[in-house]
């Protein structure tokens, strides 16, 4: 069965008329009706009732005019929602981000990229690194903004910008006065950390790994908010960005030392998976900003 028998049965049926369905489709009469014979014989019954040049749907026209209506309907919506999506100054982007980005970085870039699209809409996912992974491999997402991490094939990760760590401790805590830390100041305090597994963590565990030291950790979270607040209230300290947006009312922060403690943020997509133009113009938005602030502070 094709695609336009569906197309000319529709037609038949609505005008129950060969020689008029077959001037409408642009067609000749003879091909209409091969057309139809071919649907009918496919379908094993009958759809219209012939009575010399007469044709009338019949009942089974009548059941399968309904599923060929709803089929055509979907059809079109679906032709004109994925047009909607090619249109470059308009449609759906679905990103991916890492917790501790939602506080200003991604609220900016999203920001600074409507007021050159307003018509875009975005679906934003926010998830640990695996997570984020895994949708973009399986196509729910179109753009990832990741810091440095093992990736996997097919997902491609280039490098935006570094983002220093920095130790934060409750107000009133012994090193709060301190400019500045080393890793051997901080080994015997109590961690408040990423759970293990996310980004951020696996840098850290690294970090400590290289210093032959083993933190000890008493709280792990999936949220830098919360994580700031549990250090706030006294329960230990934490390794965290300096993140605008986040309430430091009751935190210092300090700067590590000897070793220093930074990451790498970048941008995940797939290789070879199709991005429609306005994913594309954000993907190089975003390549184009940091490229641009990077210069800035060379």
């Amino acid at each position: 069965m094709e695609w336009e028998q569906l197309e000319y049965f529709q037609t038949l049926a609505r005008i129950q008329h060969v020689t008029k369905a077959a001037e409408i489709l642009s067609i000749t009469q003879p091909a209409l009706s091969r057309s139809i014979v071919r649907l009918e014989n496919h379908l094993g019954v009958p759809l219209f009732d012939r009575q010399k040049r007469s044709i009338k749907l019949n009942k089974y026209g009548e059941i399968f005019l309904k599923r060929v209506d709803s089929i055509m309907k979907e059809y079109q919506e679906g032709k004109e929602e994925i047009q909607s999506l090619l249109k470059p100054d308009q449609g759906e982007i679905s990103l991916g981000f890492l917790h501790t980005l939602g506080t200003s970085i991604v609220p900016s870039l999203i920001a600074g990229f409507k007021r050159k699209y307003p018509k875009v809409h975005f679906q934003l996912h926010q998830n640990h690194s695996n997570w984020l992974q895994e949708k973009l491999k399986s196509g729910e997402l179109d753009l990832c903004l990741l810091a440095s991490f093992p990736i996997e094939p097919p997902v491609n990760w280039t490098p935006l910008w570094n983002e220093e760590l920095f130790l934060f401790l409750p107000k009133g805590h012994r090193l709060a006065i301190r400019e500045r830390v080393t890793i051997e100041d901080i080994a015997e305090e109590p961690f408040i950390l990423m759970r293990a597994g996310y980004a951020l963590r696996v840098t850290i565990d690294q970090i400590f790994e290289q210093a032959n030291i083993r933190p000890n950790i008493v709280f792990e979270g999936e949220e830098a908010a919360t994580i700031a607040g549990f250090v706030a209230a006294g329960l230990g300290v934490s390794i965290l960005p300096d993140l605008k947006g986040l309430d430091q009312t009751n935190l210092t922060k300090v700067r590590i030392v000897s070793p220093s403690f930074q990451r790498t943020v970048g941008l995940s997509w797939i290789e070879g998976k199709y991005l429609s133009p306005v994913a594309e113009s954000f993907k190089q938005y975003i390549i184009n900003h940091f490229d641009q602030v990077n210069d800035i502070e060379k």
